[in-house]
């Protein structure tokens, strides 16, 4: 009897057994892995303020990545995330500096971030320009904005009740920005797999031309993806921003390799049309234990960098991979 009378389609599987055989189990083990072996690299590891600072290495990013992994399924992509951090906390600091409060700094951080989101989409959508030329147009503009407005300087001088969000915690070592860190996730993962506009939003990855003659406004929902996408840049700003303690124009630099990284690393197809929100949590925890652990064992950041590099072209490479050797 041939080897492949033994192969089972998807389609006839049990859901348990399709689950078991899905990316987000595989990262799952992957992340335990790393769990363990960062518990015998380095005796500090399992120190539970250690794990709660380990979040901070992630939860940030994260944040961004639910709302990339939308706009990466429905085909687009938003290269100019980090510096719509930058331009963000460049104003909140302006604001500081002429008595703006805590309030007033949050409203400031969220509205920048949500001009910035429109500003992509209307470019992408309203003219159909590619969204990899507009951001990668954008990140130089936003955060070229910042450098001309501080320049090699710094705001500080935030009011103590704004390091809430990026230092405060809610109970003993859960942190704010863990909180907030799940109540977005499970948001997104309700946006994405319970709702009609989800649905749309895999529609237009799968299929943009086939979604739009199915009565899908295919503008109009890439450009709410882009809002989005701006907004969470907004909210990370605010938590950056706050658990620094100060703005520079080069804050959150290279952050937007790592944040695709994470998206990709979580199970979205670079080329769109599918991914889930629960393989971006295990791809945040990934990425967050390997450069904790990293971190831990004194090792530079650009070896964290080329870590990060490494990531990107391998969860890349092997869907290919995968597709080529299944077959046989």
């Amino acid at each position: 009897m041939s080897t492949a009378s033994h192969f089972v389609p998807d389609r006839l599987q049990t859901p348990l057994e399709r689950r078991l055989k899905s990316w987000e189990s595989l990262l799952m083990l992957v992340a335990i892995g790393i769990f363990i072996a960062n518990s015998f690299a380095s005796p500090y590891f399992l120190n539970a303020w250690n794990l709660s600072d380990a979040t901070f290495n992630f939860t940030e990013k994260a944040m961004i990545a639910f709302a990339m992994a939308l706009l990466i399924i429905s085909g687009e992509i938003d290269l100019s995330v980090a510096a719509i951090i930058a331009l963000a906390s460049t104003a909140m600091g302006a604001a500081v500096q002429v008595g703006v409060g805590t309030p007033g700094l949050v409203l400031i951080g969220l509205s920048v971030g949500l001009l910035c989101g429109a500003f992509n989409g209307i470019l992408v959508t309203g003219l159909g320009l590619p969204s990899i030329v507009v951001t990668i147009g954008t990140m130089s503009l936003f955060r070229g904005i910042s450098f001309i407005i501080l320049g090699d300087q710094a705001y500080r001088g935030y009011p103590s009740d704004f390091a809430f969000f990026g230092q405060g915690y809610v109970w003993w070592v859960i942190s704010f920005e863990f909180v907030l860190f799940a109540i977005i996730a499970a948001i997104y993962a309700v946006i994405l797999h319970m709702t009609n506009f989800g649905r749309a939003v895999y529609a237009i990855g799968n299929n943009a031309t086939g979604a739009l003659f199915s009565g899908i406004r295919v503008a109009r929902v890439k450009f709410i993806v882009f809002l989005m996408t701006g907004l969470m840049s907004g909210v990370a700003a605010v938590c950056l921003t706050s658990r620094l303690g100060s703005t520079r124009p080069s804050i959150a630099f290279g952050w937007e390799l790592e944040i695709v990284t994470m998206v990709v690393l979580g199970g979205v197809s670079i080329l769109g049309g599918s991914g889930s929100i629960p393989g971006v949590v295990i791809a945040a925890f990934v990425m967050g234990l390997v450069t904790f652990g990293l971190g831990l064992l004194n090792v530079p950041g650009i070896v964290m960098s080329i870590v990060i590099g490494a990531l990107l072209i391998s969860v890349i490479a092997l869907p290919r991979l995968w597709a080529m050797w299944r077959p046989r």
